[in-house]
């Protein structure tokens, strides 16, 4: 636990320094990355090159896995490795639209051990180490709705970036669910949807098709906010495997069993 205190320091140190260098800036260089629906900025490489610097200060020789500047699948001698996205929603961001967040988390021979979330448009902050529960912008507690029932709760989802081409794109569970549960919404920034649920703001959130730099900081936030994080078959959460289903823990069942009557399901989870 001592570990994991000094983990989610450096990480707090690190997300702070991002947070001041994104806060009220505009992109004014917006790529694709071969898909126009794939975003990158400028602004998306300064802040993830400020982060591995505020990182290498706090825990030298630690490698991080970014989505911008390396994904590298090497750790440290003690098993240790960043999982950094430096923009998370940079589609909103292009737009103006607030719902974006700076996510840095930290696993050790496998495992989240702290992660923190930064929400520099609107200053949300949500932060988590393993043992050590979550806490937000003030340092008050998270913790998950008590919703027991998933006709009355409200859930996020996401869409892969290919989903004009690729059967895959969940549509076919979005509109499920939609006649399911109480409500659905699409955010557009996974960090934040997970976040939202360990604030209790949302009961629940599902998505295939990521990237483990969108999901491992806002999991762990859920986990230490008492909710339940797994793969969206109800099996153990991998933040590598690119799929989860976060929840408040009482819908959890009953949302893993509805994807599962989803038609025409996929039977492995791609990631892209």
């Amino acid at each position: 636990m001592a570990a994991s205190r000094q983990l989610l320091v450096a990480a707090e140190h690190a997300a702070r320094a991002a947070t001041e260098l994104l806060r009220g800036v505009r992109p004014a260089e917006i790529r694709d990355k071969g898909n126009p629906r794939d975003l990158v900025t400028e602004w998306d490489v300064r802040a993830e090159e400020c982060i591995r610097a505020a990182l290498a200060e706090t825990t030298p020789g630690v490698p991080v896995l970014g989505e911008e500047g390396g994904q590298g699948s090497e750790t440290s001698a003690a098993g240790l490795r960043w999982i950094v996205d430096p923009i998370d929603g940079t589609v909103n961001f292009t737009h103006g639209l607030p719902l974006w967040a700076v996510s840095i988390a930290c696993e050790q021979n496998g495992v989240l051990v702290a992660g923190v979330v930064s929400a520099p448009a609107l200053g949300w902050w949500f932060a988590a180490g393993l043992g050590l529960g979550a806490h937000d912008e003030h340092g008050v507690p998270l913790r998950v709705s008590a919703q027991p029932r998933l006709d009355r709760a409200m859930l996020s989802s996401g869409f892969p970036y290919d989903r004009a081409t690729n059967s895959d794109n969940n549509f076919a569970a979005w509109e499920h669910l939609q006649r399911t549960a109480g409500a659905c919404r699409r955010l557009g920034a996974a960090s934040l949807d997970l976040c939202l649920v360990a604030r209790g703001w949302l009961d629940g959130y599902w998505e295939r098709r990521l990237k483990p730099w969108d999901i491992a900081a806002g999991a762990l936030v859920v986990a230490e906010a008492g909710g339940t994080v797994t793969d969206t078959r109800g099996g153990a959460f991998d933040p590598h495997a690119g799929e989860v289903v976060a929840t408040n823990g009482a819908i959890h069942e009953e949302l893993v069993t509805e994807l599962a009557r989803v038609p025409g399901r996929s039977s492995q989870t791609e990631i892209t």
